[in-house]
């Protein structure tokens, strides 16, 4: 389609106004001027979906409608997955904080002593803490992340459900009076060749025709537009209505389309800022670790160490002869 706001295109001339799709009637692309967009500065639902389109074996058509309500279903389950998808972050979190914690009660290289064994073992420490700041963030993401994604618009389906039926039923409404206009439009056209033939007999004299014969043809052609012209109005009613509902509808859609957008938006985003909070505090538990690494000193662990462990400062001698 031409982008909002583009001029419209030089049409050619031809004797059809309007051309019928599916029970819908448009203007004829060759007689219409374009048609002035409904929110023209926007690429918006409810301009560009009003014909059917066929699907992607090109064998049946799909109305408009159900490629917006495929979109809707589709983000729902592109929203759904987002959550497993952080459901399995939560695990791996967890897992991951299992396994510090288990690892900080390891007793390995437990009996080093001095400043350096200080240092070990609040490198051990540091693990158990920051298997509580892992623990913290997968229980952060599971309120703050998933469940949000996984809560939002729980009623989703079951309102698309209602919208499909809805539109569903005027175009189903907007068939039927189709066909009624098409039969109502048959039934004239033979009442009015009736109506011909026996007007032409009567004025050849090939026919006992009376004149009241030709006015009962007469009456029932007449009846036959009247009964045209009512088909007519009640699709044209019915069209009006599916107009507005579609219009309705649509820019529902619409915005709830922004709307699942801008919540999953808003949900990613605390994702990552817990997880800036998470590398912020895992930092943190290192930091006493590095200071401590600083400060190993190995003369005064050794001096220590000698101090505690030391056997006697009297040095051996010589013999003497």
């Amino acid at each position: 389609p031409q982008s909002p706001g583009s001029p419209a295109a030089p049409r050619r001339q031809s004797k059809e106004s309007s051309l019928t799709i599916n029970c819908v009637t448009f203007p004829h692309p060759d007689v219409m001027p374009e048609q002035q967009l409904l929110k023209p500065s926007e690429w918006s639902y409810c301009d560009y979906f009003w014909a059917d389109k066929k699907d992607s074996q090109g064998n049946n058509t799909v109305s408009g409608f159900e490629i917006l309500l495929q979109k809707q279903l589709k983000g729902k389950q592109m929203q759904k997955e987002m959550a497993e998808f952080v459901r399995e972050r939560i695990k791996i979190e967890e897992e991951y904080a299992k396994n510090l914690s288990k690892l900080s009660q390891n007793s390995l290289a437990a009996q080093e002593e001095g400043t350096l064994g200080e240092a070990w073992a609040q490198l051990k420490k540091s693990l158990a803490d920051e298997a509580e700041v892992h623990l913290k963030f997968s229980s952060k993401l599971q309120s703050e992340v998933e469940k949000p994604l996984l809560n939002f618009r729980e009623n989703f389906k079951k309102d698309m459900k209602k919208c499909d039926h809805h539109i569903a039923d005027l175009r189903k409404h907007l068939a039927s009076r189709y066909t009624a206009v098409e039969k109502a439009r048959k039934a004239l056209t033979e009442r009015q060749k009736d109506l011909e033939m026996k007007t032409q007999q009567l004025e050849v004299k090939l026919s006992n025709k009376t004149e009241e014969e030709i006015k009962k043809a007469r009456r029932k052609s007449t009846q036959a537009g009247d009964d045209l012209m009512r088909c007519v109005d009640l699709y044209n009613q019915a069209q009006s209505k599916w107009f507005e509902e579609m219009v309705t509808t649509t820019l529902e859609l619409e915005r709830l389309e922004v709307e699942r957008v801008e919540m999953i938006r808003q949900h990613l985003c605390q994702y990552t800022q817990l997880r800036h909070e998470t590398d912020m505090f895992n930092q943190s538990t290192v930091e006493l670790v590095d200071q401590l690494l600083r400060k190993v000193d190995p003369a005064k662990d050794r001096e220590l160490w000698v101090k505690e462990h030391k056997t006697g400062d009297i040095r051996p001698v010589d013999m003497e002869i």
